[in-house]
C-alpha cells in the first residue's frame, strides 16, 4: 500500500523545510518518493533535496491545470509502477489549487487499489495570512479550504494577537482542518505527521479513556447501553468525518464552476483572469557570476523596495562567492535568509511575482 500526502502552500510558505523535517525525523527508513510540480523556468528545490537521497520527479510547467490533467497523472502512475514506494509526497506549485491536485490524485487512486490518499496539507506563513487572502484570494483560499490540516510557519515571529487573528481567518474558510500554531522547532517530525494523519486527536483520546473508565465501573446492562451510545457516537463521528471530506470535494467542485473552470482546464484558458500565468510570472537565470555576501544582501533588500522590480513574492537561488564557497538564498517580502550550501553545477536564480520588470531584474543581479 502506498500512502499519498499532498503538501501544498503558497510561494515561500516553507513547504520544502517541512518536507525535509518529515523525511529526517518521521519518515527515515521509509521508501519515499517526492514529486514536485514547480511553477517557473528553473527547478530550484531539486537541489535542496538532493542530499536527502530521495528520488525526485521534477516538472516545470507554467500552468498547473495543464500539467495535472495530462502529464501529472502519468508521472504519478509511473512512479507507482517503477518504485512501489511506501509513501509519495506531492509538493504542488505554490500557485496551484489544492482541489485540482486532489482531483488529479483521486483519478489515479480510483484505478489503483494499492494507493491510499493519506493527507492534504497546506503550509501557511502566519505573518502573511491576511495579506495573501486579500490579494490572492482565489488561489490562496482554495489551498486553505481543501486542506485536512493547516501547518502555520514562522509562528515564532508573530505576536499572539496576530496569530489568533490568522487562525480565525483560516477558520472562516475551513472549520474542520487541524491547525498547527506551535513553532516547528518545538515539535518533532513525528508529532507533525500525527496531526497530518489525524492520529493526534486529543478529543478522541479523552473519549477512549472515558469509555474504558465506564467499562470498568459499569454493570453488564449499563455496559451494553454504553456500547450502543459509544457506537452511535462513533457512527456520528464517522459521518462528520466523511461529510467533511465529501463537503471538501463538493466545495472544490463548486469552486471550479464558480470560477468558470472545468477539470480539463479548457475554460481556465478562456478566462484569463483566472489563469496562473496571468497572475504570476517567473524570471529565472543560470549564471556563473560570483557574488559577495554584501552584494547579495543589497540585491535582496532592493527586491523588497516597493514595486520597482514588479510585485515580488519570492526569490530563491544558489550562487558562488569569489572565495569559492556557495550561498543559498531565500527571500519573501521584508524577509530573507542567506546560508552556506554545497556547490551546484552552475549558479541559479529565480524570482516569482507579478508584473515583473525583467530588464531591471537583469541589471539588479548584474547579469
Amino acid at each position: 500500500m502506498t500512502k499519498i500526502d499532498i503538501i501544498s502552500g503558497f510561494l515561500g510558505a516553507g513547504k520544502t523545510t517541512l518536507i525535509k523535517k518529515l523525511l529526517k525525523e518521521a519518515l527515515n527508513g521509509q521508501k519515499v518518493v517526492l514529486i514536485e510540480n514547480e511553477f517557473g523556468e528553473i527547478g530550484i528545490d531539486g537541489g535542496f533535496l538532493k542530499d536527502a537521497g530521495i528520488q525526485i520527479t521534477e516538472m516545470n510547467s507554467g500552468c498547473i491545470c495543464c500539467s495535472l490533467v495530462g502529464d501529472f497523472g502519468k508521472a504519478l502512475e509511473e512512479v507507482l509502477d517503477t518504485y512501489h514506494p511506501e509513501r509519495i509526497i506531492i509538493e504542488p506549485s505554490g500557485v496551484g489549487k489544492l482541489s485540482d491536485v486532489i482531483a488529479a490524485v483521486r483519478k489515479v487512486a480510483e484505478k489503483n487499489s494499492e494507493v491510499e490518499m493519506n493527507s492534504f496539507v497546506t503550509v501557511a506563513d502566519a505573518s502573511k495570512c491576511k495579506m495573501y487572502m486579500k490579494n490572492f484570494g482565489e488561489f490562496y483560499n482554495n489551498q486553505i479550504e481543501s486542506a485536512s490540516a493547516v501547518i502555520l510557519s514562522r509562528t515564532q515571529n508573530v505576536k499572539e494577537e496576530r496569530l489568533d487573528a490568522c487562525v480565525k481567518l483560516i477558520r472562516e474558510h475551513n472549520k474542520e482542518a487541524r491547525i498547527i500554531t506551535t513553532p516547528w522547532e518545538q515539535l518533532t517530525g513525528g508529532q507533525i505527521l500525527d496531526v497530518m494523519e489525524n492520529t493526534h486527536d486529543l478529543a478522541a483520546e479523552m473519549l477512549e479513556e472515558q469509555r474504558h473508565h465506564h467499562e470498568e465501573e459499569s454493570s453488564h446492562e449499563h455496559h451494553h447501553h454504553d456500547e450502543e451510545c459509544d457506537h452511535g457516537h462513533h457512527h456520528h463521528d464517522g459521518e462528520c468525518e466523511h461529510g467533511h471530506h465529501h463537503h471538501g470535494e463538493e466545495c472544490g467542485h463548486e469552486h471550479h464552476h464558480q470560477d468558470g473552470e472545468c477539470g480539463c482546464g479548457h475554460d481556465h484558458h478562456d478566462h484569463h483572469h483566472h489563469h496562473a500565468d496571468e497572475v504570476f510570472t517567473s524570471w529565472g537565470r543560470e549564471t556563473a557570476r560570483k557574488y559577495t555576501k554584501e552584494e547579495l544582501e543589497s540585491i535582496l533588500k532592493a527586491l523588497s523596495d516597493g514595486e520597482k522590480y514588479g510585485i515580488i513574492l519570492r526569490s530563491k537561488g544558489m550562487i558562488p562567492t569569489p572565495e569559492g564557497e556557495w550561498m543559498y538564498f531565500d527571500m519573501v517580502p521584508e524577509e530573507y535568509e542567506i546560508r552556506n550550501g554545497s556547490p551546484e553545477y552552475t549558479g541559479r536564480i529565480c524570482v516569482i511575482g507579478s508584473k515583473l520588470k525583467e530588464d531591471k531584474l537583469e541589471k539588479l543581479f548584474l547579469l
